[in-house]
């Protein structure tokens, strides 16, 4: 591999996870880190300079500074949801290659902008959705049977995930030193820090923004990244996405139904992660789990023939070694990473229709080629694809 400089915008529990396996790549170096704690950022250059046993990695002033560095080839975009945007659209048109975390977008008007700034500029783009490559390629298999009609025609999906986000209501607490906060809320709305959204120092958890509706989605978009992205894998809809979104009639926060053109139905709830219901056989596959039976009931015996590999002229998903290589070997040799900026795009548009369909509580027409509704709701629901951005540094 030839020399990749790296600079990461973001350094909390994701990002610390990430680090080596982007550094145990020969020809990588972790050479800049803007981060708006202080104490994360030196702890990132701590970690970088003790790992390599000499100083290599600086801190930046700002992300801007860090993307406009032209010692930096590629950049990881590891912030909270709603910081996603702006760096990553500048990282695009600068040049750089981009990591970004999933969900890719706070908004659907975000997602779209993302993904039109890394196609007008032709970088290598990967979103965070790593359950591609990783977890012994259990979800791989099953997306790959899916798509070879081991379980027959597709009737629905079943995907455990997350509920939407609620506003913040967390109390304002003394600001400590060493924390840029007005930073750290960039385009969301003023209030007053709390130690909950930004952990004071280095910290091993993840810290609860994703819970409120200024900087996430909840864990609707948390892990609709994860599980809505292998649905739309398995159903060959990377590039499109539903045309109906059902919300409950008793005002529930489950159990909303995205229905795509060919009549397949992708459910927000489930006994696992995705569950692929067929007209011959089901398959049931989770991080922890990968299994196949015919029928429907879950305590049916075992039919694992149904994960049986793709034989000659059927689909066949690639294995790669795990995420972060994928992206850095797309860089060299130029193939299109698993996971695009417009793939990433197409998964949070499903996390975002979810929650404009629960909010709003009615069915919903979307068309998923121009990106907007449609019919006698539309007005209102496509208010609702962006939102107003505070003015920030």
């Amino acid at each position: 591999m030839g020399r990749i400089n790296v600079g990461i915008v973001g350094y909390g529990k994701r990002a610390s996870e990430l680090l080596d396996a982007f550094m145990d790549h020969p020809g990588v170096e972790v050479v800049s880190v803007a981060e708006v704690v202080d104490a994360r950022r030196d702890e990132c250059i701590r970690r970088v300079d003790r790992k390599r046993g000499r100083a290599v990695c600086t801190a930046a002033r700002s992300w801007r500074e860090l993307v406009a560095d032209p010692n930096v080839d590629a950049v990881l975009v590891a912030t909270p949801d709603h910081w996603h945007a702006e760096p990553s659209i500048a990282a695009c048109l600068a040049g750089k290659h981009v990591y970004c975390e999933k969900p890719l977008s706070l908004t659907l008007a975000e997602g779209r902008a993302i993904a039109a700034a890394a196609a007008a500029t032709a970088v290598r783009f990967q979103v965070g959705s790593q359950q591609r490559s990783e977890f012994n390629h259990m979800f791989a298999t099953a997306a790959e049977a899916v798509r070879n009609g081991r379980i027959g025609t597709v009737k629905r999906v079943l995907a455990g995930v997350g509920p939407m986000a609620k506003p913040c209501d967390l109390p304002e607490e003394p600001l400590p030193p060493g924390i840029d906060w007005d930073g750290w809320l960039g385009q969301a709305p003023w209030r007053g820090f709390h130690h909950e959204l930004c952990p004071i120092g280095m910290h091993g958890h993840y810290p609860a923004w994703r819970n409120y509706s200024e900087y996430a989605n909840g864990g609707l978009a948390d892990f609709g990244a994860h599980h809505f992205d292998i649905a739309q894998w398995a159903l060959g809809m990377d590039l499109t996405g539903p045309v109906a979104i059902t919300p409950p009639a008793d005002g529930a926060r489950t159990g909303l139904v995205f229905t795509y053109a060919n009549g397949v139905e992708l459910v927000h709830g489930g006994p696992t992660d995705c569950t692929f219901i067929g007209s011959e056989g089901t398959i049931e596959v989770s991080r922890g789990h990968l299994k196949a039976y015919k029928g429907e009931d879950r305590r049916a015996d075992p039919a694992m023939e149904l994960l049986r590999p793709p034989g000659p002229g059927e689909v066949r998903l690639p294995r790669n070694r795990s995420h972060v290589h994928d992206f850095l070997t797309a860089i060299v040799d130029g193939h299109e990473p698993i996971c695009t900026a417009e793939t990433g795009h197409r998964t949070a548009t499903l996390c975002h229709l979810a929650v404009i369909g629960y909010t709003i509580g009615q069915p919903l027409a979307w068309d998923p080629n121009r990106e907007e509704f449609t019919g006698p709701l539309a007005v209102r629901a496509n208010a609702l694809r962006g939102r107003a951005v505070r003015p920030h540094a």
